[in-house]
């Protein structure tokens, strides 16, 4: 297959996935993000995000975006007074709009296909190799420097998308089964700013 066959391919298939977990570390301009999350096609996501050393877990379900933070994340966005009354506890709000909605993005397995495998330029393939003992092909966008990773063994499910100095990430688990429940009894971050 041509460079751009494998790529399609791969896409096509990242599109129509049931579920995929995704691991791996985004370098912005400020600094890196690490994500661990697992995702549910048309359903939302959960796991983890960290950066520089504060993590909170991450649900999104039913439109509606849960998180859960460690003391030193929530003082940093509420101040150390509030984050002793929201330690251990889960807060929401919507999905589509508001201070959460961009953290709604990264559980959306579509947008994710759509941003980690998005239009590019000359692309050139490479040699075989493994990551994480799966056999690979690698097709290199020799514009960016990216590199995507494509399974040559069974399915042709992307395996690693390789930033070079921008990161990895990692995609495995295409379509095992998933859980995704909402939190109980989160507090409502409109409600809050809100004063209700």
């Amino acid at each position: 297959k041509t460079p751009a066959q494998i790529v399609a391919g791969a896409k096509i298939l990242a599109d129509a996935a049931k579920s995929v977990a995704v691991s791996g570390t985004v370098r912005t301009a400020t600094s890196p993000i690490t994500v661990k999350l697992i995702l549910l096609a048309g359903k939302g996501g959960r796991g983890l995000i960290s950066e520089n050393g504060i993590s909170f877990q991450l649900v999104q379900i039913h439109g509606t975006v849960y998180i859960k933070g460690s003391p030193a994340f929530y003082s940093q966005i509420a101040g150390a007074r509030a984050a002793q009354l929201l330690q251990g506890r889960w807060l929401k709000a919507p999905a589509s709009s508001g201070a959460l909605a961009p953290l709604a993005s990264l559980t959306d397995l579509s947008k994710l296909a759509d941003s980690t495998l998005p239009a590019h330029g000359q692309l050139r393939k490479g040699h075989m190799t493994s990551v994480n003992g799966q056999k690979v092909i690698g097709v290199t966008d020799t514009s960016t420097g990216g590199t995507l990773y494509v399974a040559t063994t069974g399915p042709p499910y992307p395996v690693q998308i390789a930033m070079g100095p921008g990161g990895n990430i990692t995609f495995s688990r295409w379509n095992q089964p998933v859980s995704l429940f909402a939190p109980a009894n989160a507090i409502d971050i409109t409600a809050l700013k809100s004063g209700h």
